[in-house]
Order: C-alpha cells, then structure tokens, then sequence
C-alpha cells in the first residue's frame, strides 16, 4: 500500500502516542525514528484497503506490528500504546464523544459502509454487519473479517492482533461509551460481536 496523507497522519499520531505511553514509564522501550522507518515498512507490504472508514484501525495495526518487530514483548507494547493514548489530547478530541458516535443521522453512512464491506472489493478490508439498537445496546456491529486479524496474519504474527482488540474498550472508554463484546476472530471467533451503549 503506498503511504498517503492518512497513512502519515496515522503513522504520526499513534508514534507520538508510543513517545507519550514510553515517557510516562521513564524509559524508551522503542526509539521513535526506529518506529517511523518501520511503520513504513508495514505499511509499504500491506494490502491496499481503499478510503477506507477502518484506516485508523489499519494504520493502528501497522505501528503495533512494527513496534513488535522492534520489541518482541506484546504485552509491554500494549500497555505503552493504551498509557500513550489515554494522555494524547489530540487523540481524544479527535475520536469525539457517544453523542457524536452514536448518532442517528450516522446509520445511513454506515448501511452503506456495511453494503460495500460485502462487495469485499479489498481482500484487506473489514465486512460487517451494523445493527441498529434496541433495548439492550444503542447500536451494533458483527465483523465477519477484520484487516487488522489480516494484516497481522500477513506480517507473520497473528498471535498480537489480541492485544489491539484490548484497546477497543479503552475507545469505547474516553469517548464515554461501555462496550460488550463476547467474541473475537483474533481469539479464534467466527465474528466481533461490539455492543455499544452509552454510559
């Protein structure tokens, strides 16, 4: 895939949040111009998803493959990752708050988002299900294939798409949201069944 202003965007964002997560420990675990030249190199091998509305997701994926490459320890790097974006102000105002995600006016974007995902045009790409809310949840998706279980697979380490799965909740958090999910593929699922309420 050829880096484009979302991929660098991305790239510099969730690297100034590895910075963020490491400063906060006391050490540097991964220098960041390592983690730049390999995040490039990820996304350099990775399969093109289009204008994609997962392409944060993706590039999400991308910096965590290159920070395992750089430091084997998943765990370490998940915790780095999820400290670093709890402390990004710039990442908090840009993932906007439940009112914002959850919005009605948002359902006709994402049938279509969910029409398209089945066309499966990228081999990359996410394909969900959106479901509208009840009284259980306000809405709802089911991933029947995730880009990040893909990019992972592609990179030659499945085992840590687990850990991104992890930060969903931490999202779900800040933007004041309580998320149920019971299942993942990365744990071996047939789907991701997010349930989104707000809190």
């Amino acid at each position: 895939m050829r880096q484009n202003v979302s991929t660098r965007v991305f790239g510099w964002l969730y690297r100034d949040a590895f910075a963020r997560g490491m400063r906060s420990r006391g050490r540097n675990v991964i220098a960041k111009k390592q983690l730049k030249k390999e995040y490039g190199r990820v996304v350099a091998g990775a399969k093109d998803i289009g204008k994609s509305r997962m392409m944060s997701a993706y590039c999400l994926g991308a910096i965590f493959i290159a920070a395992y490459r750089l430091n084997q320890n998943a765990e370490e790097n998940y915790e780095i990752l999820r400290d670093g974006l709890k402390e990004s102000l710039i990442f908090r105002k840009a993932l906007g708050n439940a009112d914002q995600y959850l919005s009605e006016k948002k359902m006709a974007g994402r049938r279509e988002w969910e029409r398209q995902s089945h066309l499966r045009k990228y081999e990359n790409e996410w394909v969900v299900d959106v479901l509208e809310g009840n009284e259980e949840y306000d809405l709802g998706y089911d991933y029947h294939e995730c880009g990040i279980c893909k990019l992972c697979k592609a990179e030659g380490s499945p085992e840590i798409a687990k850990y991104l799965c992890k930060l969903d909740f931490l999202l779900a958090d800040l933007m004041g949201m309580k998320l149920v999910r019971t299942k993942t593929l990365a744990e071996g699922a047939d789907c991701c069944d997010f349930r989104y309420s707000r809190k």
